[in-house]
């Protein structure tokens, strides 16, 4: 699948450790991942519709305020999985090309791998590949060249907003803001599909290396629990 030149704005970034030796993390249990802040409402200049953020689809005003679990919440979408593509610059007609290329056989896939990635990262106490062994990486690379059937490109919307930058180090003045435009596109796909195909995923994992005792152990705890708080 071939990665757009334009920044997507949704994509994990999972730092490696270059030394040999992989630093082992236990994650504070009592904490909580919190949606990433797409942007303030009184931020927005415009919006697809021409008007401020009161005409915003409820879908994206639920994303906005409380992220992708939000959504998930309403009426609309209580028997889906959601999941948002989005991309953010100044070339309008740039990021609507890419809005109308967006595609579920061709971009849904990164989406998907992304949010599996994250729940095994959420579930692990080590560093994920001291938890889960090669079967980690195995996944996500999975994931991320499966199929999946079912998934629906629900819309598209864009907005524009006014983008407050940081101080600059150097000169320790404050830039003027930038304006620019942000364009989601939202996914569904059934609650059922979805797990039935991720279930079908990590049953059919095949590695190289022999897991441990304790691998093993963990593999089957995450696959047990997965779907809570996916």
């Amino acid at each position: 699948m071939g990665i757009k030149n334009i920044s997507i704005f949704c994509l994990l970034i999972f730092g490696a450790c270059t030394s040999q030796e992989k630093i082992v993390f236990r994650p504070d249990p009592e904490s909580k991942e919190k949606p990433a802040r797409t942007v303030e409402f009184t931020e927005i200049l415009e919006t697809q519709d021409g008007a401020a953020a009161e005409n915003l689809p409820d879908w994206l005003s639920r994303f906005i305020s409380g992220g992708i679990q939000e959504i998930e919440r309403s009426v609309a979408f209580g028997d889906k999985f959601v999941f948002i593509g989005r991309n953010r610059g100044n070339n309008f007609t740039a990021l609507r090309q890419w809005a109308e290329g967006f595609t579920v056989y061709h971009d849904f896939p990164r989406l998907a791998a992304i949010r599996i990635e994250n729940r095994m990262i959420s579930a692990a106490t080590l560093y994920p590949d001291d938890e889960y062994g090669e079967y980690f990486e195995a996944l996500i690379k999975q994931a991320s060249d499966a199929e999946y059937p079912g998934a629906v490109k629900e819309e598209t919307y864009w907005i524009k907003t006014l983008l407050i930058r940081d101080i600059d180090e150097e000169t320790e003045e404050q830039p003027e803001p930038l304006e620019q435009y942000e364009f989601f596109v939202l996914i569904s796909i059934g609650k059922p599909i979805l797990q039935s195909r991720i279930r079908s995923l990590m049953a059919d994992i095949q590695t190289t290396d022999v897991p441990t005792r304790a691998q093993r152990a963990a593999v089957n705890r995450v696959q047990h629990i997965f779907f809570e708080g996916f």
